[in-house]
């Protein structure tokens, strides 16, 4: 080695120390300053309010403002690729969703600009909320049972609204025609609501959703709710059986929502994250108030949040091609 390259490879091996001690550094300080999370929906909706649950209190955790900012957009996707694009220095976050990381992949290959199973690192997952199937209480069915029988007699009579095409919902529905072998008529919406007011108006028969948009029909009786998507019986529902009990524990599947940074983000940043995440889940206040909107703290670790988006991923991908969906 000539002395020339013998002081190039000193003065290279200085600055990829003097990177690696700067990294270090900066995990050991971080934060110094808010902390901004992309929301990828608009304001309201149960991403939106779960991030802005879970993140206030991490925030008084860390020391500094976590700032919700929300980038709606392509079912998520917009948001999903500016948090991919961000500086991976821990100061730019995501909030995760079964759509953002799973459906859109599988729905809209060729449209995304980001890789969902490698352009971010899993933080941690904040909290699960169940499905729910439910239909308008003139149906026929009384029970989930005779709901699949009725739809086995009669396919195609009847219809069931999702909060849109290449939605979670959308694909929650397929699924479970799929699994059950029967035919039903789907009619999207632009969004939960509108979907869960035409099921209570009878405009459409059925409704595959996320429980805490309809919780407050079904309380009221104007739903009736045949089945959960859940690991047990809701305190809150204890009447109506989960689909596992019911012989399809394929389709027993919450949605959740959880925390990503950009890939490159050092490991220790990503510790910080999750152990704050974790201190704001088991408080109190934050467990009741998530509660009131249907959805059940998590706080895994990040290989267990990677698996859970890795298996989403995987059930979407083979909904989407067993019954040829395509985003219109």
């Amino acid at each position: 080695m000539t002395k020339t390259t013998r002081l190039a490879a000193l003065a290279l091996a200085a600055g990829v120390a003097s990177a690696l001690g700067a990294t270090a550094v900066q995990a050991a300080d971080y934060p110094t300053q808010p902390i901004r999370v992309i929301v990828p929906f608009a304001p309201g909706g149960s991403t939106d309010i779960v991030a802005r649950i879970v993140t206030q209190r991490m925030g008084q955790e860390l020391g500094q403002t976590m700032v919700v900012e929300n980038k709606g957009g392509a079912g998520g996707a917009i948001g999903a690729a500016e948090a991919a694009r961000a500086n991976p220095d821990g100061y730019t976050l995501s909030i995760a969703t079964v759509s953002t990381l799973a459906v859109n992949p599988a729905c809209r290959p060729d449209d995304l600009t980001y890789e969902p199973l490698t352009d971010f690192l899993p933080v941690t997952n904040f909290a699960n909320v169940p499905n729910v199937i439910e239909v308008n209480p003139k149906f026929p069915a009384k029970n989930f049972k005779e709901f699949v029988q009725t739809l086995k007699d009669n396919p195609g009579k009847y219809t069931h609204g999702s909060s849109g095409t290449c939605s979670v919902l959308h694909l929650f529905g397929e699924a479970f025609k799929q699994a059950t072998g029967t035919e039903a008529v789907h009619v999207p919406y632009k969004g939960s609501g509108p979907a869960v007011t035409d099921a209570v108006g009878g405009q459409i028969d059925s409704m595959f959703d996320n429980l805490p948009s309809s919780m407050g029909q079904i309380k009221a009786g104007k739903l009736r709710a045949l089945a959960v998507a859940w690991p047990e019986r809701l305190a809150t529902l204890p009447d109506v059986p989960t689909l596992a009990e019911e012989g399809y524990p394929q389709l027993n599947q919450p949605a959740w929502y959880g925390l990503l940074a950009p890939k490159g983000t050092p490991p220790e940043i990503i510790k910080i994250l999750r152990d704050a995440a974790v201190v704001a889940l088991k408080d109190p206040k934050v467990i009741e108030t998530l509660e009131k909107q249907g959805a059940a703290p998590s706080g895994n670790t990040p290989e267990e949040f990677a698996k859970e988006i890795k298996e989403q991923y995987d059930w979407a991908k083979e909904v989407v091609a067993k019954g040829n969906i395509k985003l219109q």
